[in-house]
């Protein structure tokens, strides 16, 4: 296609743009850099065909959306630029001014993901009616066939396919209102329950909430918040990504609490930047500023907190991957690391790059599987060297992605995010939640 240009209030900032220097700092950053070894598979290079869009020196090729596309905003080379290149905010802009476009004029794939992202991941009944075909195969003992004695008889391609989806046995996490209430609660909070983490991985949830409540937090679960946009906005779908953000403030302040608790890290990247997103609507910006100063990733406030005293032992090899959107979009690096080497028993082994991307990015294992492929490749490379029996995530697409990387590499290592280690040596030390089965702490339906 040709003819595409930048059109809308979300187009990249000229000002933004011409911060980069075209140092290369951020060549060594990028995974698909260095998968590639191309200059227009790097930021500078993507940033050069951005500001060519802009400035109408060239169009929106098939080829120049494929190089844009390919990206997968990670955003390590912000960590790496000497300038301060908000070079996520720039992509964002990049696509939603491709996508505000009329329909006809969108690129073709865009706008099939953009369908696909509106009418499902942001309606729960069909995002759940989806996933529960995914749990009757997993419970139905099928996805462990497949993976076990039948696995020979499955074609490569279905293999490789197969290897991605993630095991649903475990009852979703659902529950709303309050859902711990301690006798001494000091603290009022609300935890996002977001659009998939909650039915992928049940046990995260549940091990937040008993943390909290461990921490003195009063905990409750809005029924009117939804999905946080995330992904949207990633895919240019500004315009769906507001309407998302709209009303998870709308219900977050109704439930006036002190903070917003986020355990998945791509979602509270995109709720800490929900000021950005509205910031062009007069009856929003400020309520949406407010709101994102009020967002904490779950490590982040447990850390700030300090962690609780007397965990049990675990004895325990463990290698943390960097969410990216953790540790580049929010900052947030020594948290996780801090809870870890707290808990009694615990080795922490690093990897050489434990902020790589590991490929997952969202959708972009899906719409980007050869080269999500060849991340993650180098990433499980690092995970195996470092001898780990247990791999730290803080982000439910991370866990999703590094689960498929062990079971295609065979690696004997299980994934799980942080808060479920220091959840497991709260309860070793002896601590449990006071409240009983059906009052107002969480249950263990969710453990895997």
């Amino acid at each position: 296609m040709t003819g595409t240009a930048f059109v809308g209030p979300d187009t990249p900032s000229a000002a933004d743009l011409a911060n980069c220097i075209h140092c290369g700092f951020c060549l060594p950053s990028c995974p698909t850099y260095l998968a590639t070894g191309q200059e227009l598979e790097s930021p500078r290079g993507r940033l050069h065909l951005i500001s060519a869009l802009h400035s109408g020196r060239i169009e929106a090729t098939d080829g120049v959306l494929g190089h844009l596309d390919q990206c997968l905003q990670c955003r390590a080379c912000e960590t790496a630029c000497p300038s301060a290149v908000p070079y996520g905010r720039i992509m964002e802009d990049a696509r939603a001014a491709l996508m505000a476009n009329e329909p006809s004029e969108q690129p073709r794939t865009w706008r099939w993901r953009t369908f696909a992202l509106r009418h499902v991941l942001a309606r729960p009944r069909r995002m759940r009616a989806l996933l529960t075909l995914g749990r009757l195969y997993s419970r139905s003992g099928l996805q462990q066939a497949a993976r076990g004695p039948l696995r020979r008889l499955v074609p490569a391609r279905v293999r490789r396919l197969e290897s991605t989806a993630p095991d649903l046995r475990a009852a979703p996490f659902r529950r709303t209102g309050t859902l711990a209430s301690p006798p001494a609660a000091n603290t009022h909070v609300a935890l996002l329950l977001g659009c998939v983490a909650g039915e992928i991985y049940p046990a995260t949830h549940e091990a937040t909430v008993r943390v909290l409540d461990r921490l003195g937090c009063e905990v409750v679960a809005p029924p009117e918040q939804g999905c946080c946009g995330a992904l949207h906005s990633h895919a240019g779908d500004a315009d769906t990504a507001r309407a998302l953000a709209r009303r998870n403030i709308d219900a977050f302040e109704q439930a006036g609490v002190d903070a917003v608790i986020v355990n998945a890290a791509g979602c509270g990247a995109a709720m800490k930047e929900y000021g950005r997103l509205l910031r062009h609507d007069p009856h929003w910006s400020d309520r949406a500023e407010r709101f994102s100063a009020n967002v904490r990733d779950v490590l982040e406030f447990v850390a700030a907190r300090g962690v609780p005293d007397g965990l049990g032992r675990i004895d325990r090899t463990v290698t943390l991957q960097d969410a990216c959107h953790l540790a580049h979009a929010q900052g947030i690096r020594e948290a996780p690391r801090a809870i870890l080497r707290a808990i009694p028993g615990l080795e922490l082994r690093e990897q050489v790059h434990p902020d790589r991307c590991c490929g997952s990015a969202g959708i972009y294992s899906l719409v980007q599987r050869e080269m999500s492929g060849q991340v993650l490749a180098a990433k499980m490379a690092e995970i195996e060297a470092t001898g780990a029996e247990t791999v730290c995530t803080a982000n439910a697409g991370c866990t999703m992605q590094i689960e498929a990387g062990v079971r295609t590499f065979g690696l004997g290592a299980d994934v799980r995010h942080v808060i479920e280690l220091l959840d497991e040596a709260i309860r070793a030390g002896g601590y449990s939640s006071p409240a009983g089965p059906t009052g107002t702490g969480p249950s263990q339906a969710g453990a895997r």
